[in-house]
């Protein structure tokens, strides 16, 4: 009986390196840059919820911050595989899926915070107010 020497293929993965190597920091730049604008913008929402009371109001924007970058970061690590990448064409391809799925996405991560913010608001506008200390 024969004994046949498999030499294995030497494969080329540096299209798909490089595509990872393109997609996560525009991912995670993405998901920094909503945040600051977000979270800038909702510590007014956050003193008016908790009806002015700046360390409480503070101090959740700051968790909610925390949580928008721990979610975001990790859905964006969780598409980062990808199939072996053979040419410039699929690359070029396989980017705009996940960053425009990923833009979705953090479209609707934006929108579901709005909607909590909101919701908080109305929901202080109904509670009589407490006396700030």
């Amino acid at each position: 009986m024969e004994t046949q020497n498999v030499v294995p293929a030497i494969v080329d993965n540096s299209l798909t390196i490089k595509t990872y190597l393109i997609y996560l920091p525009i991912a995670i730049t993405m998901t920094v840059l909503v945040a600051r604008t977000l979270f800038k913008n909702s510590k007014i929402f956050m003193m008016d919820i908790f009806h002015g009371r700046a360390e409480i109001a503070l101090a959740t924007n700051r968790l909610f911050e925390i949580g928008f970058y721990l979610l975001n970061i990790g859905a964006a690590l969780l598409i980062l595989k990808s199939y072996r990448i053979e040419s410039h064409q699929e690359l070029i391809e396989v980017l705009s899926h996940k960053i425009g799925g990923f833009s979705i996405y953090l479209g609707v991560i934006l929108f579901l915070n709005l909607l909590l913010f909101f919701r908080g608001k109305r929901k202080a506008s109904q509670s009589p107010a407490h006396p700030v200390k």
